[in-house]
């Protein structure tokens, strides 16, 4: 995924997918209780809990599930107490991986995602091991169908944005992490249609692996996001799907 186009591209596009899974609305469930744990349950007050709701209308989640998870989270229906923890490790061929969770069993956690990387020819890493090859940005996707190159290059500079880039259907606006909700207000400001805004890690480097590898590696993926734990994963792999 890019300091470049193609890393932002490859996940918004696989993100249309992710939606379609069963655990989706777990994940975004836990996330909203995180964004709310943090920074207080008033989405104007609290850009992370914006961001996340976004996110969560995008994959289709009912407003009443939303409404239900912040409430839980500030404690109107129960406690609820998840934990941030971030694991490196190495796929087959050297491939590197972070995968980010939240859970309230790091135990159980830390168990399973060691199992899914010795099964699929991979090892956990110690903390820092491939967090070096990463460079941690905010990514917003805008649809260029509306904007001309250098009018969103314009808005986004003047949002200030670090870079854009353009995809075939997407443009591609980075921006340091900690300026990402305010780049994506001053879109939404002038009425640009924001896609999604995230937080991504940018791997420096990329490997291609070979065929019999990188059915592995995506099996590995598929296994690590199939875990309600798991929020997301990030690794410096390009496969086949990725190339189409």
């Amino acid at each position: 995924m890019s300091g470049h186009s193609k890393w932002a591209n490859i996940k918004h596009k696989k993100a249309k997918g992710d939606a379609a899974k069963a655990n989706v609305f777990t994940k975004l469930g836990r996330e909203i209780a995180l964004a709310v744990k943090q920074g207080g349950s008033d989405p104007a007050a609290n850009s992370k809990l914006r961001d996340v709701i976004a996110k969560a209308r995008a994959a289709n989640v009912p407003n009443d599930n939303i409404t239900r998870s912040i409430k839980k989270a500030a404690g109107e229906l129960g406690d609820v107490n998840y934990e941030e923890i971030t694991y490196e490790g190495y796929g087959p061929e050297g491939t590197a991986f972070i995968v980010e969770t939240l859970t309230d069993n790091k135990n159980r956690t830390a168990g399973d995602v060691r199992h899914l990387f010795d099964k699929f020819g991979g090892a956990l890493g110690t903390s820092g091991s491939v967090s070096y090859m990463f460079t941690k940005k905010g990514v917003i996707v805008v649809d260029k169908e509306a904007y001309s190159e250098d009018d969103m290059m314009m808005y986004a500079l003047e949002a200030g944005a670090d870079d854009i880039v353009t995809d075939e259907d997407v443009f591609e606006i980075y921006t340091s992490p900690n300026a990402l909700g305010a780049v994506r207000d001053a879109l939404e400001a002038q009425k640009i249609k924001v896609l999604s805004a995230e937080i991504d890690m940018i791997p420096a480097n990329y490997i291609t692996p070979t065929s019999e590898h990188a059915e592995t590696i995506t099996k590995l993926i598929d296994a690590l996001d199939s875990s309600d734990d798991v929020q997301n994963i990030f690794h410096n792999a390009i496969l086949p799907e990725d190339e189409e």
